[in-house]
């Protein structure tokens, strides 16, 4: 077991206070590290550090922050085993997930902003013969980062990656579930040349530290990944102090089949959008809407593959279930199939924990959910309303089009939907009136980080990713010259 600490200024501190916090591992239930309980003066330390580091960092040129954000992404690289290892102890996710997905692209985040800021362009505008005004974008000062604990690298570097490459400083608050790539992170950050106070990351709980960040009054821009209830807090808060605010939120998105799908490449795809990571991404296709003419047999082949994952200890590299992050993750999952039960739903597969004979003897009091599918429910029954982030698929069936465009629309949410059909007609017809803020036509989780990424609805508000991400985190300045 190790102690963490947070990193403040350059240095690795204990909590002012003293207080940790246990991390467990999800795969066993043990005790896998301490982490720092922090509060305000840990909080405020951070703040003050980063403000120190402001005007140095901000007035470094593109191409010196580009060099040092490179080299941070050569570091992930060549520590990519240990922070998959890390990764997978901290998540409960297959190793073999975190090594091909979550650390690559933590490395790619840090790559693809050290050069998108080499190629930005400013406006300027002719006005005639005495006067034009151009535009500067200059970064906003310090950014309160909150990220959360499914993707907690991948999600965190999403955030560092465009606010220090534009010039900002900040304070990350990462989840206190899953601290230990976050930890390991600023020592790559330190050895890749990151002076002191630019990035602080803070340790502790949501209340106490991260709602700290949020109302600080020298925290101008926040950005948060989480849950709908909490960005809502956020949104409140920040609002009244009118900070730019970026809320990526919950999702339950819809996976919507045709009857002229690519049907070997829909269900392994579907396979991919239900389970991954244990259902544990904000863009897991929750809500299956089949048409009904091939319903029947698209559900079998799927049910049929949903058992076939391998779930086990996320360590081995065949695992390709793993287990849940938390245990209150995995009571919320549980208590969600129940009511499924209770209002009438057939469990086609999976529906309950994993049994511990079932599992390797080191996973025994691990936190494992099988694989599950539900059919039956109404159309407003919670289970089919509401966010689960846990391995859990309900089926619908549609007739025609609008029903499909109906059943999609009918939730709260508008993250993600994925949909599936030959007819390209059909495709660009469904893309433009379904709900989401991201459309997938025959493939899911493609993503391009050029482009905008964020929801609509209860999803969340602003966008990341791409030159959204570059202009969420500067501000804009005009500037009218008279020439004399």
């Amino acid at each position: 077991m190790r102690t963490l600490t947070n990193y403040i200024d350059g240095r690795h501190l204990p909590p002012a206070n003293g207080a940790y916090l246990d991390v467990t591992e999800p795969a066993t239930s043990g005790l896998l590290a301490r982490v720092p309980d922090s509060g305000r003066d840990d909080i405020n330390a951070a703040v003050v550090a980063a403000s120190a580091a402001f005007p140095m960092w901000s007035t470094r040129t593109p191409a010196e922050r580009s060099e040092v954000l490179l080299r941070i992404a050569d570091g992930i690289d060549a520590r990519l085993d240990e922070l998959a290892v890390a990764e997978s102890r901290d998540t409960g996710k297959p190793i073999s997930l975190a090594r091909t997905v979550d650390i690559p692209r933590a490395a790619a985040n840090f790559r693809y902003f050290a050069t998108a800021i080499l190629h930005t362009e400013s406006a300027m505008h002719d006005m005639g013969r005495d006067c034009f005004n151009y535009t500067l974008r200059k970064p906003r000062g310090v950014a309160g980062l909150i990220s959360p604990w499914n993707l907690p690298l991948y999600l965190l570097t999403w955030k560092i990656a465009p606010a220090i490459a534009t010039g900002n400083t900040c304070v990350c608050k990462p989840s206190e579930v899953t601290p230990l790539t976050a930890f390991l992170l600023c020592d790559i950050m330190a050895q890749a040349g990151l002076p002191p106070g630019v990035v602080n990351i803070v340790h502790g709980l949501g209340a106490s530290t991260g709602g700290v960040l949020v109302t600080h009054p020298d925290v101008p821009t926040i950005s948060f990944t989480g849950s709908t209830k909490v960005g809502q807090w956020i949104a409140e808060h920040a609002g009244r102090m009118l900070k730019r605010v970026s809320l990526e939120l919950g999702g339950k998105n819809p996976y919507i089949v045709f009857d002229d799908a690519p049907i070997e490449l829909t269900l392994d795809n579907a396979v991919r959008a239900a389970f991954s990571n244990q259902g544990q991404i904000c863009l897991c296709g929750s809500r299956f809407l089949i048409q009904e003419s091939i319903a029947v047999r698209f559900v079998e082949s799927f049910v049929e593959r949903a058992r076939s994952l391998r779930v086990g200890d996320p360590m081995e590299a065949t695992t390709q279930h793993g287990a849940q992050t938390s245990r209150e993750q995995l009571a919320k999952i549980e208590s969600y199939v129940q009511a499924a039960r209770e209002q009438g739903g057939e469990i086609l597969c999976g529906g309950a924990p994993v049994a511990p004979d079932q599992l390797p003897p080191r996973c025994k009091d691990g936190l494992f959910f099988e694989p599950t599918v539900i059919r039956g429910l109404p159309n407003d029954c919670r289970v089919v309303q509401e966010e689960i982030f846990g391995p859990v698929v309900t089926i619908q069936t549609f007739r025609d089009e609008q029903e499909a465009v109906s059943l999609a629309n009918s939730t709260p949410y508008g993250l993600a939907a994925s949909i599936w059909t030959n007819d390209l007609n059909r495709a660009h017809r469904m893309g433009a009136r379904v709900d989401s803020g991201i459309i997938w036509i025959n493939c899911w989780m493609v993503r391009d980080l050029r482009t905008p990424f964020g929801g609509m609805k209860q999803s969340g508000v602003g966008r990341e990713g791409g030159n959204e991400a570059l202009r969420f985190f500067t501000e804009p300045k005009n500037i009218c010259v008279r020439m004399v």
